[in-house]
């Protein structure tokens, strides 16, 4: 019997070694910093992997899955052999004891004992194993809010990216806008030194090159707040230079929006039904572990005692080997128990509700996300189309005042637009990138 329960634990402290290498590598591969290069040439798609294997938070949601695997192998040791040692030392200093028995008195030395001891045990329960059911269910709601994660930053990935994208495209738009209405300038200065109009036509237009300026750093500024958001969300330093290398046109192209509006929704494929889902099946497992509260508990605990005593005399009352076999049943909790399994149902009812809610609504949200990405890609388009024709209509009225066929007030008017439909441009690029990032999440496909 000893050579059996020494062999079961042996096995024991094994697997528990096993368990733990396992959870340790995991976690130190999911926290290990990684080193990045100082400069960064990104596709969006190599940003969005880039971000995934680099990004903290996902890791963090990495290392949750990793938690609960643990908290699963607690579950399971607590209804495996648990085994304890032990070694105590007694020394009585000389003492001898006396026993007295028909008039005789017959003395007895205590020396000095040495005891080694080893107990194992194990105890089973239905709660015990519904537990254990628990955790997997645990596990696989990590893993959906690890996808969630990733989903969530591959998104936020993108908008940024975009953003940095259009900023640059308006950038470089303004650029070319100023060194025509500078060029203007210079030439209406030549006028006035020869006499041909009045100093206020120029003045009236280095205005219009002072607020092309502002409208140029407030456009930088833009780009280096989207520049930095991007950094965040790849986890690298801000002395990192980013080069973007995917064309704006290609990532906003109709076959991109066409080809997401064409895929069918699966409900079974959305992450938020799919967490419900588990919700519901967790609220089962919990009625059945309040359920088993009243079931009994059977245990089984083997003790081996080895005594050593240092000198003459003393009695072994202790027994080397112990077999103890116990089961325990719940008779009696003043409705503690049934109020529990109650509870329990009554949670299993609203999560129920809830999944069925949700269920219906889901097809609802879906025509909303599909109606926003055809309506967010329409205003881009026609904001596209609208930035164009200003940028014609600008470069026509630049031109005219060349040649003295248009009045400042026209150039104002062209400039003013331009300005405009570059910000309404710009809104409507990220309109469209946050419509199309939101029913990619949603369909998950």
């Amino acid at each position: 019997m000893r050579k059996i329960f020494f062999i079961l634990s042996a096995l024991v402290i094994s697997a528990t070694m096993m368990a733990e290498d396992h959870v340790m590598a995991a976690t130190k591969a999911a926290g290990e910093p990684k080193d990045t290069p100082k400069t960064l040439s990104l596709s969006l798609q190599e940003a969005q992997d880039f971000a995934v294997k680099q990004n903290r938070t996902l890791r963090n949601a990495e290392l949750a899955v990793q938690q609960a695997y643990a908290a699963r192998w607690q579950t399971i040791a607590a209804l495996l052999p648990q085994v304890d040692g032990s070694y105590s030392y007694s020394n009585y200093l000389g003492y001898s004891a006396t026993l007295s028995m028909r008039g005789m008195d017959a003395t007895i030395n205590m020396p000095n004992v040495g005891a080694l001891g080893m107990t194992a045990s194990v105890g089973l329960n239905g709660q015990g194993i519904v537990g254990v059911l628990l955790n997997n269910i645990s596990i696989d709601m990590k893993k959906i809010s690890l996808e969630q994660t990733e989903a969530e930053l591959r998104g936020s990935v993108m908008s940024a990216y975009v953003s940095v994208l259009a900023l640059q495209s308006i950038s470089a738009l303004l650029d070319s806008s100023l060194m025509n209405i500078q060029d203007l300038e210079r030439i209406t200065w030549y006028a006035v030194e020869a006499g041909a109009t009045e100093p206020i036509t120029a003045e009236q237009i280095r205005v219009r090159v002072n607020n092309m300026k502002n409208s140029i750093n407030a456009q930088q500024r833009s780009i280096e707040l989207a520049t930095n958001s991007l950094k965040v969300l790849l986890d690298v330093p801000v002395e990192t230079e980013l080069e973007l290398t995917e064309d704006l046109d290609k990532v906003l192209s109709p076959e991109s929006v066409l080809n997401l509006l064409a895929e069918n929704f699966a409900i079974e494929n959305n992450l938020n039904y799919q967490l419900l889902q588990k919700q519901v099946e967790l609220a089962k497992k919990n009625v059945h572990m309040a359920g088993w509260a009243y079931g009994p508990t059977v245990s089984l605990a083997y003790n081996y005692t080895n005594q050593q005593y240092y000198g003459e005399g003393g009695m072994r009352m202790t027994p080397p080997n112990v077999i103890q076999v116990s089961v325990r049943m719940p008779l009696w909790s003043s409705g503690k128990r049934a109020a529990g399994v109650v509870e329990k149902k009554i949670a299993l009812e609203e999560a129920k509700n809830t999944l069925s809610e949700t269920k219906d609504n889901l097809a609802i949200q879906y025509r909303q996300l599909c109606y926003n990405l055809t309506n967010a890609y329409e205003t881009y388009i026609n904001e596209k189309e609208n930035i164009n024709v200003a940028q014609r209509v600008f470069a026509s009225a630049t031109n005219k005042y060349k040649y003295g066929a248009s009045s400042n007030m026209e150039l104002t008017n062209a400039s003013n637009d331009l300005i405009s439909a570059e910000s309404a441009y710009v809104q409507a690029i990220l309109s469209l990138v946050n419509a199309q990032v939101e029913l990619d999440k949603f369909l998950n496909n």
